[in-house]
């Protein structure tokens, strides 16, 4: 599935891709008030010149709070999950809604990704304008504008390969009619969502209603059933049992549809699942896949893997239950500074909402930095016990050292809602020495 890579001498925005606005462009974009964090006396620079300077997090002008991207640990995820996949015959196609970043999809695909998937169509936007040419949108796509979007970039790029989900013969319907509108010379290749149980998310309940929705596809000439998909992470009282058994239903159904002639000829047949939580449930059972009438594409979608967590996906993270297959590793780490010291058991951070993902877990202290000489110490006896717009509210323990001027340095649950408060991100290495600057697009 992948390249050999020297993890040491290629960054990030080095990497190729393809593309009509190529990523080395992020560069060339100027520094100034629209981005939090970075330095005062940058503004003007460009972001490769900023990036150039090499300058220290701590010592180089940056203003708190501000996000770090551990370098070191995206390159370790990047290499881990291109690894697995390998080792289990996946092909991978991570959810670029986690980083909305460009520089990290092109990453991702050196790394051997397939492609990028996409939940609504702003994305699938972003990711053409940077050239990827493989999109999986893991979401019925009825938006007549947005198809209307989509029928002209497949007529104007042939190697453009979308895919979409269908879940309903409704939303069949409407997309034939938005592609018939829109002239649409080349069909969208779609995949039955199979819902993942009752009172679970998006997805056609029962194989009935997929079969249903198959022969609505077929009825459509703008359209071609191209597999099946679905998410397994919405299985209600998730376990391993129970979502292996979904994932059984799954793969039943794609042998049933293709038994049935309903997948468009000479084409590879699509089976999809695979969030953050349960890739190895997906590995197993897509390893058990019969052989069909044509190759199949076993497409696994995880995007949590390429940042972690020190929270949710810590927990969750299949390799806590194959510890042999690897270990992710947290990227992210939010540095605030203090700015009250109210009481000897209360501080207060100017890090809060606005800049801390907060929606599953609070942020976690783990160090600190004094203020006084840069000593860095574990922030025992230091925590977070709740956010303000613009501020952390901390307890802290008898004996806990903590004084005003030093910046705390906390870890963070959730990439997804991480990533989106934050346009312009330092890329830092384990001295403190930021190496680039990963734009987002949210």
């Amino acid at each position: 599935m992948g390249v050999a890579h020297d993890a040491t001498t290629t960054s990030i925005e080095e990497a190729p891709l393809a593309a009509d606005r190529p990523v080395s462009g992020l560069a060339d974009e100027l520094v100034d008030h629209r981005f939090k964090a970075l330095p005062p006396d940058a503004e003007g620079l460009t972001v490769g010149a900023l990036a150039a300077e090499r300058r220290n997090l701590f010592t180089g002008g940056f203003t708190t709070p501000v996000l770090a991207l551990s370098a070191e640990s995206v390159e370790h995820n990047l290499a881990l999950l291109e690894t697995y996949a390998e080792r289990h015959g996946l092909a991978f196609a991570p959810h670029g809604k986690t980083s909305m970043s460009p520089q990290l999809f092109a990453r991702q695909l050196e790394y051997g990704a397939w492609g990028i998937t996409a939940a609504v169509p702003h994305q699938a936007r972003v990711y053409r304008a940077y050239g990827i040419r493989r999109i999986f949108l893991a979401n019925e796509l009825v938006d007549a504008s947005a198809l209307r979007w989509l029928s002209a970039e497949l007529d104007s790029d042939p190697e453009f390969r979308f895919i979409c989900y269908v879940d309903s013969v409704r939303g069949v319907e409407l997309m034939d009619e938005a592609l018939r509108a829109a002239g649409a010379s080349r069909p969208v290749d779609v995949v039955v969502e199979l819902g993942a149980g009752e009172g679970a998310r998006t997805g056609a309940r029962t194989e009935a209603d997929c079969a249903a929705v198959a022969d609505a596809v077929a009825a459509a000439g703008t359209l071609r059933l191209v597999g099946v998909a679905g998410y397994e992470g919405e299985v209600p009282d998730a376990s391993g049992e129970r979502v292996r058994r979904w994932l059984d239903r799954l793969v039943a159904l794609a042998v049933d549809l293709d038994r049935a002639g309903r997948f468009a000829a000479g084409e590879q047949i699509v089976i999809s699942a695979g969030g953050s939580a349960w890739f190895d449930a997906v590995a197993d059972v897509f390893a058990r896949i019969p052989e069909l009438s044509a190759p199949v594409l076993k497409l696994l979608r995880s995007g949590a893997y390429v940042s972690h967590d020190d929270g949710h996906y810590r927990h969750l993270t299949p390799f806590n239950r194959v510890p042999e297959e690897g270990e992710l590793q947290p990227a992210f780490r939010l540095w605030a500074q203090v700015v009250s010291r109210p009481t000897d058991e209360q501080a207060f951070l100017n890090a809060g909402k606005r800049d801390a993902a907060y929606d599953l877990d609070l942020p976690e202290a783990q160090v600190v930095r004094s203020g006084r000489d840069g000593t860095v110490r574990p922030a025992t006896g230091v925590s977070v016990t709740g956010l303000s717009d613009q501020h952390a509210w901390v307890r802290t323990e008898p004996g806990a050292e903590l004084e005003v001027g030093d910046w705390v340095g906390m870890g963070l649950s959730h990439p997804c809602t991480s990533f989106d408060k934050w346009q312009l991100i330092p890329l830092v290495a384990a001295d403190g020495t930021v190496t680039d600057y990963i734009r987002t697009f949210f």
